[in-house]
């Protein structure tokens, strides 16, 4: 009997266990996690959006994992009971350069394989959301909320019902290879498996180093902060509303997403964080800001977006400024009706060149595997991603 090893208890790794054991199940299965209960980082930090594939290439692996993902999804949420709404999202164009790029994302969810997508007027716009404003929208029926904490907790049930094993507290300090066996260890723990998966998120280009593989991509964390609207301003936003991305840049911009369990949120903004796990300023880990202050594709990437850079950085210091761009989308917001929101720590790929990985990527080495880059719409994508991995192994 083999044992398959997965370091990892984010959404991704529980889903990969999961799949791994519906796939084989006389195998054994043995889930790594550092932290006290899985799916403590980006599985839980993040805005809840189950995403249907609208903005990637067509083609890539993201595109093609997030269609299937969200199906596969919304039926787990349905077996296991778990939170959830398809609520649909607008995207909405506030001027001629957003409304040009708006034919391209139609074209592009069109052949990703989305249904009901709709261009919409001023006067259509309205008619979903009264208080946006934009010249033209694309409705995207197919997008909702999820509650993945609830989608994390079935999925260590279903893991543990189906014979699987979950670690917590296990933080990987060491991996090495004897006979034809990985020897995977902690300060006081070891384990011995045939193969090993790599899952660790914000930590993937470390796990992947010390198992030997070969890549050149570095994690660098970027967290994204997040406003609540106030109960009084609520009442402003029926749906999501999001605005045109820049095609160069891979983050969507600030937004506004329905909470499953109530409430509006606005945002996020993306700046560097100090510490991989940094979801404030106060957060701060010498050795992981050392880790992308010198890493060259860092000063790559902000020579190649100095402005937006800037912009992020201005936005996190200054609400009047975060504000200012909310009222693109909605002319009615104030600064009074935010509160403090949370945040989430993206972790994002970026190559030695300064370019941020735009795809899913996947390393193959001796009996092992390291996803080392899976950021949103992975959350979405879990399970479909664990499918795809499941049958690379």
């Amino acid at each position: 009997m083999k044992t398959r090893l997965i370091i990892g208890g984010g959404i991704v790794g529980l889903a990969t266990a999961y799949k791994l054991l519906k796939h084989e199940p006389r195998e054994k299965v043995i889930l790594l996690e550092k932290e006290q209960v899985v799916g403590a980082h980006q599985s839980t930090h993040n805005s809840g959006v189950l995403h249907c594939g609208l903005y990637y290439k067509p083609g890539s692996l993201k595109a093609k994992l997030a269609v299937e993902g969200i199906q596969e999804m919304v039926s787990f949420c349905r077996e296991h009971q778990i939170d959830h709404e398809i609520c649909g999202k607008l995207v909405v164009a506030t001027n001629e350069l957003e409304a040009s790029r708006l034919s391209n994302l139609l074209e592009r969810g069109k052949q990703n394989g989305l249904s009901g997508l709709e261009l919409l007027e001023p006067g259509g716009i309205r008619k979903i959301e009264p208080h946006a404003t934009g010249i033209k929208a694309i409705k995207v029926p197919q997008e909702g909320i999820v509650n993945y904490r609830g989608v994390c907790d079935a999925l260590a049930d279903e893991i543990r019902n189906l014979g699987g094993e979950i670690k917590t507290e296990f933080h990987v300090s060491r991996i090495s290879r004897h006979d034809s066996q990985w020897v995977v260890a902690s300060k006081d723990n070891e384990v011995n498996v045939d193969y090993l998966i790599n899952c660790g998120g914000l930590h993937c280009d470390r796990i992947a180093h010390l198992a030997g593989a070969e890549h050149q991509m570095k994690i660098v964390p970027f967290r994204g902060e997040y406003y609540r609207l106030t109960p009084e301003a609520q009442s402003l936003v029926s749906h999501l509303i999001y605005p045109v991305p820049d095609p160069a840049f891979p983050f969507l911009g600030v937004h506004f997403t329905r909470l499953i369990h109530g409430g509006i949120e606005a945002g996020p903004n993306a700046v560097l964080a100090f510490a991989r796990e940094g979801y404030g300023y106060k957060d701060f880990s010498p050795r992981d800001l050392l880790d992308s202050l010198t890493y060259r594709g860092f000063w790559n990437f902000l020579r190649s977006y100095p402005t937006v850079a800037f912009a992020e950085f201005h936005q996190s210091l200054s609400i009047s400024k975060f504000c200012r761009n909310l009222q693109k989308l909605i002319p009615d917001i104030r600064v009074e009706n935010l509160d403090t929101g949370g945040s989430g720590v993206r972790a994002q790929a970026m190559l030695p060149n300064g370019q941020l990985e735009q795809d899913f990527h996947i390393v193959q080495d001796r009996e092992s595997l390291h996803l080392l880059n899976a950021p949103s719409p992975a959350a979405t994508a879990s399970l479909a991603i664990a499918g795809h991995i499941v049958s690379l192994i």
